[in-house]
């Protein structure tokens, strides 16, 4: 007689908003499957829209009706625009991957968070994560389990940087197979000769509602697509429980130094590092996405000190005046002494997380950042001096203070200009975009004595009266996007397209004018990584690790080297130095010392 099935129910890219006809849709896959005998259902990410925590917990409301055991993933739509900078989603289902034994102790489901992490990216495995899933998946193996692997993005080069690793690793076991989701569409491939599908979304083009079945046996994996409220499955795609595994390992060169620069690895983390970085005399201040707070000899790159926050950190560090440096946590604010990591005071916060980059204004020592709906402006003792809450989302990117006026974007369509002595508003500016994620939200603006330029998803690139806040002139002709800089001298403003360019604009004219663009040949790019110029050299950085130095007076590339596979999160230079710093989501840390 036959082993039965082990069958598994998979709702993937749901997009519940409270009352939309998916949330009615999801009530009733929820009864459907409830009757169907599943030995499982997976959440396989994508629950929500923008990621808030009203949307998370009528989600959770609903699918807390399913009477089978539950596995939750979350999706980009969770990763990227979390109100909570993530935190809320643990909070909810107690963890962002899981691993559970089906049926007859035979199979073991397993399913891992995959971002992109609260900016636009590609999605990445967290270190911590594939050390985990490595631990866990030598367990399961040596009890002679089978092992089907699920996460949201498909196994593929251009979906997720470190795809490479994170299959390498699943070969190393007896994995059956993948099921994510993501596009939308039903579709199988092969992740390193794994057999791999990607499942339908809660709605589809074709006007259906449904979710996908998933049935193993000893020797086959079936799997059907299930209209809600269709009588019978229909058999999508199959595929044997035994494959061949193919080598997937990047043959690539090993890079070296160029001519006349030294770069060094200066740190290697245990956990993914979302974060730019702080520099001060003697050190590197960052963020790890475990919720460490750390600081390293930019010397040496031995560790100084190391605080546990308890949540993935998404704001740099930011040293300060008496001694003390403030990190952005998802709870609050915490003020610490440079030298030994002690916590001097805690600022707890009641609004929401802290992931925006902060700065201090060298006059008075004074920290200014954004938070969530607010803008504030504290002493070197964390004490506020003012607090501006009339935003409408969270602020991300760095501010600009020039005098007495302070620049930021929000995610909420705008960009301001306040009085950073009093927090009064000067003007507001939005590009008459209502979609939040089409706004300047995570950009840092260029600011000259008479414009501020800035770029967003909308793929403009606009000049604005630093008095007024009016739009002077719009530019599209090339495709921007959240990556801006500007020349040491103030005179030029340079963009990273999405195909890959640099533009440089002549930031004296009163009009658009473009003085050159050079094609960095990194093809697709979006990396939201600010370009930053120091002693001549314009750099750049990419969504698949790759560092670019340009020489802006001919202009060309001087060279490019790729430092990593992940996005390199920002480009900071050492003001004391003029030596170039650079984070990497994959978690390591870069510095770039030009001879001579």
């Amino acid at each position: 007689m036959a082993a039965p099935a082990q069958r598994i129910a998979v709702l993937s890219d749901i997009h519940v908003t409270p009352g939309n006809e998916n949330d009615r849709q999801l009530r009733l896959a929820v009864e459907e499957i409830n009757r169907g005998g599943f030995d499982y259902v997976v959440l396989n990410g994508d629950h929500s829209n923008e990621g808030s925590d009203v949307e998370l917990a009528n989600v959770k409301s609903i699918m807390d009706g399913i009477t089978a055991p539950l596995a939750v993933l979350p999706g980009n739509h969770e990763d990227t625009w979390s109100q909570s900078a993530t935190k809320t989603f643990v909070d909810t289902w107690g963890n962002d991957r899981f691993l559970a034994t089906v049926g007859p102790d035979s199979l073991v489901i397993v399913g891992i968070n995959c971002g992109p992490y609260m900016k636009m990216g590609d999605g990445h495995v967290k270190q911590e994560d594939l050390h985990w899933l490595r631990a866990e998946l030598k367990k399961a193996a040596a009890k002679g389990r089978r092992i089907l692997s699920f996460n949201h993005y498909p196994l593929r080069e251009n979906d997720l940087d470190n795809w490479r690793e994170y299959v390498q690793l699943l070969q190393e076991f007896p994995v059956i197979g993948h099921i994510n989701g993501h596009y939308h569409s039903w579709q199988e491939y092969r992740a390193g000769g794994i057999p791999a599908v990607m499942t339908r979304a809660l709605d589809m083009r074709d006007g259906t509602y449904g979710y996908a079945i998933i049935e193993v046996t000893p020797d086959w994996v079936m799997v059907y697509n299930k209209n809600v409220g269709q009588d019978k499955p229909e058999p999508k795609f199959a595929f044997a429980t035994t494959h061949t595994n193919k080598d997937v390992a990047d043959h690539s060169e090993a890079w070296t130094s160029p001519e006349g620069y030294e770069v060094q690895k200066l740190w290697t983390d245990s956990a993914s590092i979302f974060t730019r970085l702080g520099i001060d005399d003697e050190r590197v201040y960052f963020g790890n996405s475990l919720g460490q707070a750390r600081a390293i000899d930019k010397a040496t790159g031995t560790e100084v000190w190391n605080i546990p926050t308890g949540a993935s950190l998404f704001a740099r560090p930011v040293p300060g005046a008496k001694d003390r440096v403030l990190v952005p946590t998802a709870t609050g604010l915490l003020l610490v002494d440079r030298a030994t990591g002690r916590v001097v005071k805690d600022v707890p916060s009641k609004e929401g997380p802290y992931v925006a980059d902060g700065i201090t204004d060298p006059a008075t020592g004074h920290y200014l950042l954004g938070g969530y709906k607010r803008f504030e402006r504290r002493r070197p003792d964390g004490r506020s001096v003012w607090t501006y809450d009339s935003l409408f989302n969270y602020c991300q990117a760095a501010p600009v203070l020039d005098g007495n006026d302070i620049f930021f974007g929000a995610w909420d369509t705008n960009l301001r200009c306040l009085d950073a002595r009093t927090g009064r508003l000067r003007w507001v500016w939005n590009n008459g975009k209502t979609a939040n994620m089409l706004g300047p939200g995570n950009v840092v603006p260029v600011v000259t004595p008479e414009r501020v330029y800035t770029v967003a998803p909308d793929r403009y690139m606009t000049a604005i009266d630093r008095a007024t806040g009016k739009t002077l002139w719009r530019d599209n002709s090339h495709r921007y996007r959240e990556s801006l800089g500007r020349s040491a001298d103030g005179t030029r403003v340079y963009a990273k397209t999405m195909d890959g360019e640099l533009v440089a604009i002549d930031a004296t004219a009163p009009g658009f004018k473009e003085l050159w663009t050079l094609d960095m040949g990194l093809g697709y790019d979006h990396a939201p990584c600010i370009v930053a110029e120091s002693d001549g050299v314009v750099y750049a950085g990419s969504r698949r690790g790759i560092l670019t130095a340009v020489d802006p007076a001919t202009p060309a590339v001087l060279w490019q080297l790729p430092i990593g596979v992940s996005e390199i999160n920002g480009i900071d230079v050492d003001p004391a130095t003029g030596d170039v710093y650079v984070s990497l989501i994959e978690g390591t840390i870069f510095k770039v010392h030009k001879n001579g």
